[in-house]
């Protein structure tokens, strides 16, 4: 164990420091999509039931209308938060008809592309920004991709750690600097270990054969419907996914908050040729918000992403630029299909211990070498993370990856024990256990487990993926929210209607002018 990693759990172990990792902060984002009881796409709106898309805060739309985002406050105990997604599961569910929720990452059968309904969000110009953006996506990615869903973990340490660590290490500079740096090393050792994640917790080997719409690839044929490669662990996460040549030239290798949003600044302001060929405008409708690398910061695709809570009418950039740098927002996630919410407590107790991990272990910067084995080792491991014997690249030498992730989960196993002896008990190191356990035998993980239902069933993944939404609505729907409970959730839903409304009604200014300014807002920041 590195000498940094040992001074700061000793610190950390102190008595008076030890309650401090009871108010690391834990929010959940869970997209997924509304699907028919054929397991087709939703076509229907998003239920108005369940409030505005627009301005519920714990409920909203992601890119499709037919694609639900359910959003937790962020609270200390994982379990809380667990508790918290789990209740809007059920109230959605008592507004959703006959509709489900589908419960893996990769979507359902699609219908045609340009039956895909983009996200709606009224004629306030705020809701049109949104719409036009996803116009935009849909003009440049197509819109079959955008109708994958995943699981977002947001997770912060405590404020007052920051001092206590700077203070021990004569950190010249001031706190916010210190807490900003000390993210930023985090996410770089997130880059360099988050294959492990993928191991332990991918849980999309396979897809519906349609969703590749006739490109060529390098699946392989499992039944008539289905494609899947045999050691895949997360075919969500590979290049099947997200292909954007115009964002292959970003450099995401994080050594400071300043070159982090530089990058983005720029790439915000940079026209991109085939974009610019087609124009913000087509037969005088807005298609596109500008015709630049990004249309706005949060179209840069990453694993891991560095957050601040942002003030109304504030772009994320300019509330790191201004405020630093307050959690870290993972976002290689996939929804477990045999979990009802996606996610549970023992992977959500992992979770915090390897970015606890990431946090106090010596973060080197990355250099373009270990940058770029950052990202191949990710993509092996997405693609054939269970293939036996499979290697590798640690310090320009091969590991077999079995090896290397049974060191990560011993280096990782104090910092579960530092958690333990905070919040008392030992759930952090049974949740460490149990990953282990996925080291020594790969059918553990929920990538194999995912195939070995299909087959005992002899499924395809659309027959499996809509089985299993059907357990999981049972489960919901046998037994409701309280009284109390539902009455909470429908009072929210209804007050974001009427500000929706109110929004629409005190709408001022032209559009046109709204994106004018809204695009001139990054370019003005100055570092």
């Amino acid at each position: 164990m590195s000498e940094l990693l040992n001074r700061r759990l000793a610190l950390l172990g102190e008595r008076a420091n030890l309650s401090l990792l009871e108010q690391c902060l834990h929010g959940i984002e869970r997209e997924c999509l509304r699907v028919t009881g054929e397991g087709r796409l939703a076509q229907t709106p998003h239920p108005e039931a369940l409030g505005s898309a627009l301005t519920n805060e714990q409920i909203t739309t992601d890119y499709s209308e037919s694609l639900l985002e359910f959003i937790t406050p962020a609270l200390p105990d994982p379990a809380d938060t667990l508790a918290s997604l789990d209740k809007i599961h059920r109230f959605a569910y008592s507004k959703l008809g006959n509709e489900y929720l589908w419960s893996p990452s990769m979507p359902c059968p699609l219908p045609a592309e340009e039956d895909i309904p983009i996200a709606y969000y009224g004629t306030s110009n705020i809701g049109q920004l949104k719409y036009v953006y996803r116009k935009g996506l849909a003009l440049r990615y197509g819109k079959t991709m955008q109708c994958i869903a995943g699981i977002h973990y947001n997770f912060s340490l405590p404020e007052k750690l920051w001092p206590l660590l700077k203070e021990a290490e004569g950190f010249v500079g001031t706190d916010r600097d210190y807490q900003s740096s000390a993210y930023i090393a985090l996410i770089r050792n997130f880059r360099r270990y988050s294959w492990l994640l993928m191991y332990l917790f991918g849980a999309s080997p396979a897809l519906d054969a349609g969703f590749l719409r006739g490109r060529s690839h390098q699946l392989e044929q499992l039944d008539p419907d289905t494609l899947y490669l045999p050691y895949a662990t997360s075919l969500r996460m590979s290049d099947l996914g997200y292909q954007s040549n115009a964002q292959a030239g970003l450099t995401p290798c994080y050594n400071d908050l300043t070159s982090y949003t530089d990058s983005l600044r720029k790439a915000v302001a940079t026209p991109y040729p085939p974009y610019v060929e087609i124009g913000t405008h087509q037969d005088g409708e807005w298609v596109q918000l500008n015709t630049n690398i990004l249309q706005i910061e949060n179209e840069y695709y990453s694993n891991i992403r560095p957050k601040r809570v942002t003030y109304t009418g504030e772009r994320p950039i300019q509330a790191l630029v201004a405020r630093g740098i307050q959690y870290v927002e993972v976002r290689c996630l996939d929804i477990n299909p045999f979990l009802p919410m996606g996610i549970d407590l023992t992977e959500s107790r992992f979770l915090d211990a390897f970015l606890l991990y990431c946090a106090l272990n010596d973060s080197p910067l990355l250099t373009s070498t270990s940058c770029g084995n950052a990202t191949s080792n990710f993509l092996s491991v997405v693609k054939e993370g269970r293939r036996p014997g499979l290697q590798l690249q640690r310090d320009g030498h091969l590991v077999d990856l079995k090896e290397w992730a049974g060191e990560l989960l011993e280096k990782i196993a104090p910092l579960a024990a530092l958690l333990d002896q905070s919040h008392g008990g030992d759930a952090h190191s049974k949740a460490l256990d149990a990953q282990l356990a996925k080291v020594k035998d790969s059918s553990l993980t929920p990538s194999a487990q995912v195939l070995a239902a299909m087959a005992e069933h002899k499924e395809s993944f659309a027959q499996f993926s809509l089985r299993q939404s059907q357990v999981h609505a049972e489960f919901f729907r046998s037994e409701p929210l309280s009284s109390e409970e539902q009455a909470k959730f429908e009072e929210r839903a209804r007050s974001s209607l009427a500000q929706q409304v109110e929004l629409e009604q005190n709408e001022v200014g032209d559009f046109d002018v709204f994106v004018g300014s809204y695009q001139a807002s990054i370019l003005a920041i100055s570092n």
